[in-house]
């Protein structure tokens, strides 16, 4: 890979063997608190250059017979949380992670409802999973949380709650998304297994922000921008400094939650285990970073996406600023310009010459290629076809698609399906897979595609949801200034 800042093997190395080591801290039954996306995890892959998308799945592969997996979601969010990068419910992507891992031959052991108090949508939900053949269990607000620690930890608290079985000495304990309920499930089970006589442990795996960087690397606060609309706010871990005297970074929730949580596995297990947030923590991918400076860089452009996604989400839901404001202000400490996303210019400066909306996308290789409105394309549409004469040596003035083609499909759009006066990216890949039958070409061109995987994008207008869609689905990190196309 061009630009490699992070090296993946190393990774999965240390990773593991952190892991393992954990799990014999403890009698062989270590609880781990998986945060972050299991699969798929793009945040990570555009900010650490060279680290692989499945990452912690190639990790829990080498641990895969020693291991099983609960899943959590929070009943408020099924039917209604989204994760972005796939457009899905949280709920459907549980059934998503559930499909995989079983095909993985690793252990799914449950999925946990949390925060129940008869959401109308859980059993359907649950419907759904025990059709799957997996098995569910509910619990409901733990009785006493967070002060009252003596009813937290008693039958009225975690012992309210069902006590999943469990037979493999590492259990991980993940969700779609924050706010899940994964550690309330860990600690309802280490009460329940000490209850049973088994000195089960807990230990958290969060990806970011990475605690041995410093506290406004660019890695670090790229996590601030991602999670500014839930409000994490990146600290010194006040904790560890006290007790090692060892700078270390972590996450206000964590930082809020750790005496509470310090009490709780104390009166749990009769002592006291971590001495910090930090130290609960089983994350060694610092270690694994091979170029500081192309990371920074990498990093950099992730704040901008961040700046230009919360934008444009307060232009669509007319919900206010404060994350657009949260993120600027990030910037500003960092002294980023959006500029430093080389495809913001390159779009302005083509719709400024054409008067037209248009759209940039860089190459890996450094190259800019830009598409505009015309009669017959969306600026999407234009970007991709002229991409894939880039990619695949085709003369530019030479017409993948000819109007003969094109002219009749807009027609039925208007006419017959009272759609819209112009081809989106859809209409345009789907006429270009029929011509690739009869045209080796376009063909070659159509397989190319997928070199455009991580490039940058950035549009003048707000992308309509199909063209996102495909978009997302070529892996392409698309911008958009916050403007409507009909503006």
């Amino acid at each position: 890979m061009k630009n490699k800042g992070f090296d993946n093997e190393l990774y999965v190395k240390y990773q593991t063997e952190t892991i393992k080591e954990r799990i014999k801290m403890f009698d062989n039954k270590l609880y781990l608190e998986f945060g972050g996306k299991l699969f798929d995890d793009y945040h990570a892959k555009r900010v650490l250059p060279g680290f692989e998308l499945n990452a912690k799945i190639r990790l829990l592969e080498e641990l895969k017979d020693q291991t099983e997996i609960i899943f959590c979601i929070n009943a408020n969010d099924i039917g209604k949380k989204i994760r972005e990068d796939y457009g899905i419910s949280y709920d459907l992507e549980v059934i998503r992670l559930v499909k995989i891992f079983t095909k993985l031959n690793i252990k799914v052991n449950s999925v946990v409802i949390t925060l129940y108090t008869g959401q109308t949508t859980v059993s359907k939900f649950m419907k759904k999973l025990e059709n799957m053949g997996i098995k569910t269990y509910i619990h409901t607000p733990t009785k006493g949380y967070p002060t009252d620690v003596d009813t937290i930890v008693s039958e009225e608290g975690y012992g309210a709650n069902p006590y999943i079985e469990t037979t493999k000495p590492l259990v991980v304990v993940n969700a779609p998304g924050p706010c899940s309920g994964k550690l309330a499930t860990c600690l309802s089970q280490l009460y329940h297994e000490y209850k049973r006589g088994i000195k089960a442990g807990y230990a958290k795996f969060e990806t970011f922000p990475v605690w041995s960087l410093p506290l406004k690397h660019p890695v670090n606060v790229a996590y601030e921008a991602a999670t500014a609309d839930i409000g994490d706010i990146n600290m010194i871990d006040s904790f560890h400094l006290d007790a090692y005297n060892i700078s270390a970074v972590n996450y206000n929730r964590d930082l809020e939650v750790f005496p509470v949580l310090k009490t709780i596995l104390k009166k749990i297990t009769g002592k006291y285990i971590y001495k910090s947030p930090t130290d609960m923590g089983v994350n060694s991918i610092g270690k694994c970073i091979i170029d500081d400076n192309i990371v920074k860089i990498a990093a950099r452009k992730e704040i901008i996406r961040r700046y230009y996604k919360a934008l444009v989400d307060s232009k669509l839901n007319n919900n206010g600023d404060d994350v657009v404001k949260r993120i600027k202000l990030l910037m500003n400490e960092l002294d980023i310009d959006v500029y430093e996303l080389s495809v913001v210019k390159a779009s302005l400066d083509k719709e400024t010459k054409s008067k037209e909306k248009s759209i940039a996308l860089q190459l890996d290789n450094g190259t800019i290629i830009t598409g505009r409105k015309t009669k017959l394309l969306s600026p999407t549409s234009s970007l991709i076809l002229n991409a894939i004469k880039v990619l695949t040596d085709i003369p530019d003035e030479v017409d993948l698609l000819s109007s003969n083609i094109l002219k009749p499909i807009l027609k039925l759009k208007k006419e017959t399906l009272k759609s819209s006066s112009i081809l989106n990216l859809n209409d345009v890949l789907l006429a270009l897979s029929i011509c690739s039958v009869t045209n080796p070409v376009i063909e070659k061109g159509i397989k190319n595609l997928k070199k455009l995987n991580n490039c940058d994008a950035h549009s003048t207008y707000i992308v309509d949801k199909i063209d996102q869609d495909i978009f997302r689905k070529l892996h392409i990190n698309l911008t958009c200034e916050p403007v409507f196309d009909n503006e």
